[in-house]
């Protein structure tokens, strides 16, 4: 092991300035037995840097590599594994545990000893050794031997010491003076011990010859020791007299820092006063102002309103920390207090004297509107207090209680004069839709309530007597009691519709300058909100009635200031809506047909009010009304689908062109001039489409219950009066009913000719019939002559029994019976009468061919021509 250890030292660690001190066999636990070395190293340099070093010999020969190297530093435990039994595994804690197994307990023991060695002199680092018997590692001393303990370790360390490069100069130099030093090593011992003595003498010599000089560097260092005690005692002397100077300057930066310090707080104390003085004092101008000025005039109304705002930043300054403790602060405070109060209940006293002025003012219009359709004009009102909107944001601020009850007595005056100015208004809307006061009574109309009272019947009875006599076809409709849209007048409806459109009109801008006006003189958002009803939400709900939360007493959000708007405006305005609504009721009992009407209007209203503001109290009740419209109008659809059904012919009297189709053709015709460019087209089309089919249905109903007039003329001219109908108006949604209706008049054109004309040459078809069949038996049409019962004196004997005159009589039997048939109004006489004068030249022209094929050359013609049947029947129509 030492030739290992020493083969180490010269390879490895001597060219890199170190030396090694501890050397172990190891190899790695519980793997493939690899044997290496660790070794404890110290660097030559200085500071000494302490390391554990993994060598292993090179695969490719027998010198030794250096592979790892571990700061003892790094160290953190070391373990034994057992501190009785001797066993050669121990553990070594770095970044990560390394186990290892030494060849021999010994080596294993010294290495350990070495570590704690190392550590003791170099690091005096807390490395943890367990499992270590107490007899390797060494016992603490006291710090007083620290330094012998030291050197000994460091001369159990230095066992080994290489000779430095001089060294080893003055040894070689002086082996070669003494040639033979390598043959005869007892004769060179012997000449290095002569010269050592004689170095000895030569030494001791020296020594004693030095005693003279020895003697006066005391004698020297005697004075100086006196000098020095000299200079100590003037040092002394010196310092007592700078420590007397030191407490003077003490007590003078003492006094500086006392004066210093005053004259900051003396700065400081001046800047609190003014900033109070500046913050907290109110001009006695803006005193007088608020307990004395005029709140009657425009220059009083501002001297007040800077007078306030004054009053409110002296209240609102952001006092420093401590200023509230001072009894003065504390008495302006209280003087502020006691101004704002008092302001306060004057300025409330006040703006309520304004609305019960404004009220009684107001009232004294009224009469002047009473017979006109217009609303009294609130502007001089809103605009006299709009001068106080900065005093009541002022109010709001300081005492939202005063501001609170104004605003709820603004509520209560304005909705009893609203309520008077909206029912009046009201009452001369209906007046002016029905035309006098004693018609109006018709209707239930009593007194100024503007109620709605009438029973059933006496709309029934308005319904018989405005209707008349136009269409008799319609009398069984009104028996029943139901408007006809054709039995007023289009000026009635003309008028209705002016007059319900001034009412929007009038309450539209009365609305919205109310709500802009609350929204300025309270200090209240009303815009940028997305709530409230539109238009695409009307055709499902049922109506919604504004939430009503109550009113905090503290200042409201956005959110709830757009709220409390529409509260105010809803309680000022809570007439309108049932207003609206029985001027809805009147007007749908006078003509259902006005509900065509008040749902384009309304819908307009609603659009331009949600475009303005979509949360507007205008815009949310509009919405509302525009529900209770919309369902009449359904309603209006139902009814005239329910008379379809209910519908009645009579069995005496042919049928003609049904009341339904007519009346359909007339509520079209008024909805296309209604709805033009209209916002809510697509409940018409949606109407169109539920009416045609309806239509359909009774159409083809009657004409399935109708005994007098045929089926097919029912259906035909039905069919061609709708036709017609939906290619004048032009209806884009209903353009597959317009064809299917075109169709079905076609079809039931063609059926009614074929079915009215039959066979008029009876026996010519019978016999044409039977050539038919025979050809169809697989006889050849050339043959068929020969056959006794279809042979050409047969058919001569046929064709004579068909003259001219014969034919002709037949058609003229035949275009009475049409002429009985058909309805006058329709005018399909000519149109029926030329489709049976092509059918019966198609049955000629077929008996011709027929004559041609079966028996060709035969010469046989029929008594008359294609000519003479054009003659008849144009001869017989002339003569109709």
């Amino acid at each position: 092991m030492t030739a290992i250890k020493h083969a180490l030292q010269r390879d490895i660690f001597t060219p890199n300035d170190e030396r090694l001190l501890s050397i172990v066999n190891v190899c790695k636990a519980g793997k493939k037995k690899r044997n290496c070395f660790l070794c404890a190293t110290v660097t030559t340099e200085r500071p000494v840097q302490v390391n554990v070093v993994k060598v292993k010999k090179s695969d490719k020969g027998d010198f030794y590599k250096r592979q790892t190297a571990w700061a003892l530093r790094d160290l953190a435990v070391v373990d034994a594994k057992d501190a009785v039994k001797e066993s050669p595994e121990f553990d070594l804690h770095f970044d990560k545990v390394y186990k290892w197994v030494a060849s021999s307990t010994v080596e294993k023991n010294t290495f350990i000893s070495c570590i704690w060695k190392l550590n003791q002199r170099y690091l005096r680092k807390k490395i943890d050794f367990i499992n270590v018997s107490s007899q390797l590692l060494e016992e603490s001393v006291p710090s007083g031997e620290n330094q012998s303990v030291a050197g000994g370790d460091e001369e159990a360390v230095d066992e080994y010491q290489e000779l430095n490069a001089r060294e080893e100069q003055d040894i070689e130099i002086m082996m070669e003076g003494c040639e033979y030093a390598i043959a005869n090593a007892e004769a060179f011992a012997e000449k290095l011990s002569r010269e050592l003595q004689v170095l000895d003498g030569a030494n001791i010599q020296s020594i004693m010859a030095s005693e003279k000089q020895v003697n006066i560097l005391m004698k020297l260092l005697d004075e100086a020791l006196k000098e020095v005690d000299q200079i100590e005692l003037k040092l002394s002397s010196y310092e007592e007299m700078l420590q007397s100077v030191k407490e003077q300057m003490d007590q003078i930066s003492e006094s500086n820092h006392l004066i210093h310090l005053s004259n900051t707080n003396n700065v400081k104390l001046l800047s609190e006063i003014e900033f109070l003085v500046n913050h907290m004092d109110l001009a006695k101008g803006h005193i007088k102002a608020l307990q004395e000025g005029d709140l009657t005039s425009s220059r009083g109304i501002e001297a007040c309103t800077n007078a306030a705002d004054a009053l409110l930043q002296c209240m609102n300054v952001a006092l420093r920390p401590g200023h509230d403790m001072l009894h003065a602060v504390k008495q302006q405070q209280q003087r502020f207090s006691d101004l704002r109060e008092q302001f306060a209940r004057r300025l409330a006293s006040h703006l309520n004297s304004v609305f019960v002025q404004q009220g009684h003012d107001q009232s004294s219009t009224l009469a002047q509107h009473s017979a006109e359709l217009t609303l009294p004009n609130h502007h001089p009102f809103h605009r006299d207090l709009l001068r106080y909107a900065k005093l009541m944001e002022w109010l709001k601020n300081t005492d939202y209680g005063k501001y609170e009850g104004l605003t709820k007595n603004y509520m209560d005056y304005l909705s009893r004069l609203y309520e008077r100015e909206i029912k009046d208004f009201f009452e001369v809307a209906k007046i002016k839709m029905t035309g006098t006061t004693r018609e109006g009574k018709k209707f239930g109309l009593h007194g100024s309530s503007g109620k709605l009272t009438g029973s059933t019947s006496s709309l029934n009875k308005l319904s018989v007597q405005s209707s008349g006599n136009r269409r008799s076809q319609s009398s069984s409709l009104l028996d029943m009691g139901n408007m006809s849209a054709s039995d007023l007048d289009v000026a009635d409806r003309t008028k209705f519709d002016k007059i319900f459109e001034q009412v929007l009109s009038e309450l539209e801008p009365l609305c919205l300058a109310e709500q802009d006006f609350i929204s300025k003189f309270f200090k209240l958002q009303q815009h940028q909100s997305t709530s409230g009803t539109t238009m695409n939400e009307v055709e499902e709900m049922d109506g919604g009635a504004l939430s009503r939360s109550h009113t905090s007493g503290v200042p409201q959000t956005v959110s709830s200031e757009k709220d409390m708007i529409r509260q105010m405006m809803t309680k000022i305005f809570r007439c309108i809506e049932p207003e609206l609504n029985n001027l809805i009721a009147l007007g749908d009992k006078i003509d259902s047909f006005n509900s065509l009407y008040m749902l384009v209007k309304m819908s307009h209203h609603v659009w331009t009010a949600q475009n303005v503001d979509p949360a507007s109290f205008l815009s949310t009740t509009l919405g509302n009304v525009l529900v209770t419209v919309k369902r009449n109008f359904d309603k209006c659809i139902s009814n005239q689908m329910k008379q379809m059904d209910e519908v009645k012919i009579s069995k005496k009297s042919k049928v003609g062109i049904l009341p339904f189709v007519a009346e359909f053709e007339e509520f079209a015709a008024l909805a296309e001039s209604i709805f033009k460019n209209a916002e809510r087209r697509g409940d018409l089309d949606k109407a169109y489409i539920k009416l045609i089919r309806a239509v359909f249905d009774s159409v083809e109903k009657v004409a399935n219950e109708s005994q007098k007039t045929p089926r097919d003329v029912v259906m035909m001219e039905n069919f061609h009066h709708i036709f017609a109908t939906l290619s004048r108006l032009k209806i884009s949604c209903l353009e597959a009913e317009k064809k299917e209706a075109k169709q079905k008049y076609t079809d039931h054109l063609q059926s009614y000719v074929i079915y009215s004309l039959g066979q008029p040459l009876e026996k010519l078809n019978h016999f044409f019939e039977g050539v038919e069949a025979r050809v169809a038996q697989g006889i050849r049409e050339e043959e068929v002559s020969y056959q006794l019962a279809f042979n050409k004196q047969e058919l001569r004997k046929v064709i004579k029994e068909y003259p001219g005159k014969e034919v002709k009589k037949g058609l003229d039997n035949l275009y009475k019976k049409v002429d009985k048939h058909l309805c006058e109004e329709e005018n399909l006489l000519q149109v029926v009468w030329h489709s049976m004068q092509d059918e019966f030249i198609r049955q000629y022209k077929h008996f011709e061919g027929l004559i041609a094929r079966c028996y060709p050359g035969s010469g046989i013609t029929m008594e008359f021509t294609i000519q003479d049947i054009l003659d008849y029947c144009s001869s017989i129509a002339q003569s109709h």
